[in-house]
Formats: C-alpha cells, structure tokens, sequence
C-alpha cells in the first residue's frame, strides 16, 4: 500500500464534499416543493443558489489541483437525504413536516461545515492559500444557512408543528 499523506486525505475528502453538494444539489428543490412556510422554501431556494457556487468553488479547487472535479460517493449525505426523504412521505399533509425538513437541512447544514473547516485546516496546513480562501467562503455561507434555519425553526416552523 502507498504511503498516504494529508495531500491525499485532502482530495479524497473534496472529492467527498463534491459528491455530497450534487446529492444536495438534486435534494433542495424536493424540500423546497414539499415545504409549507414561504420563509423556509425561500432559504431552500437561496440555499440551492449558493450550493451551485459550492460546486464552483470545488471545480476550482480541483483545477488548482490539477486534478478532474470528481466525486466520491458519500455515505453519509446518503443517509442524511434518506432521512429527509423518510419525512416527507411520513409527515406529509401535517403540522410537523417543515419542523422536519428544516431539522434535516440543519443535519445537511452540520455535515458541511464539519466538511468545510476540516479541508480549510487542511489547505492551511498544506499552504494552500486559495483553496484555504476558496473554502473559507463556502464555509462562511454553510453557517450562515445555518443561522437562518435556526432563525426560521425558532420563530415560525417549530411553534406551528406544536400547535
């Protein structure tokens, strides 16, 4: 077996997060249709914007590389997605489906950024100044989503699924 090294890691786990922001990808515009809060499908809807300049950083990132922009398939965005298809067949036409579907987003949300500022470190540590910048922005807006969520589940979403 080779020697393995952090230059490795780092591309198997972009490869990763690539694969993982397609899955998205294809997954946000099911969660926004399904969503019955118009603040929720519109963060849905800016979300599946900013995914598609995720992808366009990681294309990036890949060519400064100089490798293809491929991805490796995620078990774990796999399972997150199922999780969130699982509620909305479960909890469709009731009060708790967008308490689910922002709780799955927020699990999507978690994953991406534990992604994100683990190759940030990563492009540091390998002195990689504009991947490092490249990831950065993506991460910065991963939270932000984030934010959002919580915003909408603590105001809106979570007081009308306990209704």
């Amino acid at each position: 077996m080779p020697d393995k090294d952090l230059n490795e890691l780092f591309l198997d786990t972009l490869k990763d997060i690539y694969y993982a922001e397609k899955q998205i990808l294809k997954a946000l515009p099911k969660m926004a249709k399904a969503a019955t809060s118009d603040k929720l499908r519109a963060a849905f809807e800016k979300h599946h914007e900013e995914t598609e300049a995720h992808v366009e950083r990681l294309e990036e990132i890949f060519e400064l590389l100089g490798k293809p922009a491929r991805g490796k398939k995620c078990e774990a965005i796999e399972g997150i997605i199922d999780e969130g298809k699982d509620i909305m067949e479960q909890y469709a036409d009731t009060p708790a489906l967008d308490a689910g579907l922002l709780a799955a987003a927020q699990s999507v949300e978690h994953y991406e950024i534990s992604r994100y500022g683990t190759l940030k470190a990563w492009a540091q540590k390998l002195n990689n100044p504009q991947a490092m910048k490249l990831i950065d922005q993506t991460l910065a807006e991963e939270k932000k989503t984030d934010e959002t969520l919580t915003k909408i589940a603590e105001t809106e979403v979570n007081y009308e699924a306990a209704a």
